[in-house]
């Protein structure tokens, strides 16, 4: 979405739980009009609250454990233009659609720190903190290496800090859309080879830091075999490095559907994992009858079992914001349906 090229995608898509010592606790949760709010930690042994930055290290001894439930469309989420500076944008877009996500999406820039204060912002408005750490202006191969161990390690710290101190886990996701071409880190630019090895020092790394809160989302663009966007599987980390699978694929045509627009990529990603899968970025411009493909993401979410989808409501290559009343209802009338509770 950020440069010229990644516009070619656009033809085929748009844009708790504490384990101190060996107490392992599961974090509960239930979910109001796609809303999520978490319980806080049960009989924990609690770490002593961290003033300012914890050291490096901190958990590697007692790491911090919060498993999100994984039940299909439960989740709604949402990117706005503005975060992670602020939670107001998400505020905004609650007061517009009459929906509160429980997902709340930022994109993170390599050697940016963790958004604590947002993240906190996040859980105390009912959402998960989703972030999306974009590799731009790094070789994946330095990565591997262990250049950048400090800035990963002091990155996990943080997370198990935050997950450590409110028994909430976090979503996290590393170069995002690797099988599109648009993006320095993916195809024809960065062998999947590299990509792999990456996503697994990455992966590493954190659990050596105790930073079991986090939910590892592998990310792909749906498939487009004619438009240069191939299967994913090449770059499959394998399923100890991997606890959800996220699709991002945007409506442009009044004549697509879910079952066209998605349907081919988690037949691909059914062939790798049988993981729970996010649809983790997603819109509908208003050319194509945004309304009826609001109804067509929730009712394709439900029908094949996934766990729900993140809004992309910004300005892109195409301007994938609810933009109309008739927009909005049906995006509330979607999110109704995601009104179970979780077990």
């Amino acid at each position: 979405m950020r440069t010229l090229i990644r516009q070619l995608k656009g033809i085929f898509r748009g844009a708790g739980a504490v384990l101190a010592g060996a107490a392992v606790i599961a974090s509960v949760a239930a979910v109001t009009v796609g809303v999520i709010e978490v319980a806080k930690p049960i009989g924990s042994a609690k770490l002593p609250a961290a003033s300012g930055t914890p050291a490096i290290g901190t958990y590697s001894s007692h790491h911090v454990i919060v498993t999100l439930p994984a039940n299909p469309a439960s989740y709604l989420g949402a990117f706005v233009r503005g975060v992670p500076g602020s939670y107001e944008p998400i505020t905004s877009f609650v007061s517009a659609t009459g929906v509160r996500p429980n997902v709340a999406l930022y994109y993170s820039g390599w050697n940016e720190k963790f958004k604590s204060v947002f993240a906190i912002e996040a859980k105390d408005n009912g959402a998960v903190p989703f972030i999306q750490i974009e590799p731009s202006r790094v070789n994946l191969t330095a990565i591997v290496a262990g250049q950048y161990d400090t800035y990963l390690e002091s990155f996990a710290t943080d997370v198990a800090s935050y997950g450590a101190q409110t028994g909430h886990g976090v979503i996290i996701g590393f170069g995002h859309e690797m099988n599109g071409s648009w993006y320095p880190w993916g195809y024809r630019h960065t062998s999947p080879a590299v990509f792999v090895a990456a996503w697994r020092h990455i992966v590493t790394v954190f659990r050596q830091q105790g930073a079991d809160d986090v939910t590892w989302l592998w990310t792909v663009n749906i498939i487009a075999p004619d438009g240069g966007i191939p299967a994913p599987a090449p770059w499959w980390p394998g399923s100890s490095y991997v606890n959800w699978v996220g699709i991002d694929g945007y409506y442009y045509q009044p004549s697509w559907t879910f079952a066209s627009l998605f349907g081919p990529t988690i037949k691909a990603v059914r062939a790798l994992t049988l993981d729970p899968i996010l649809i983790s970025e997603t819109g509908a411009a208003p050319a194509a009858g945004q309304p009826g493909k609001i109804a067509d993401l929730f009712a394709g979410v439900r029908g094949y079992g996934l766990l729900g989808l993140v809004w992309f409501d910004a300005n892109g290559v195409r301007n994938w914001r609810l933009s109309s009343p008739a927009a909005f209802a049906a995006f509330r009338q979607g999110a109704q349906t995601y009104k179970r509770p979780f077990s």
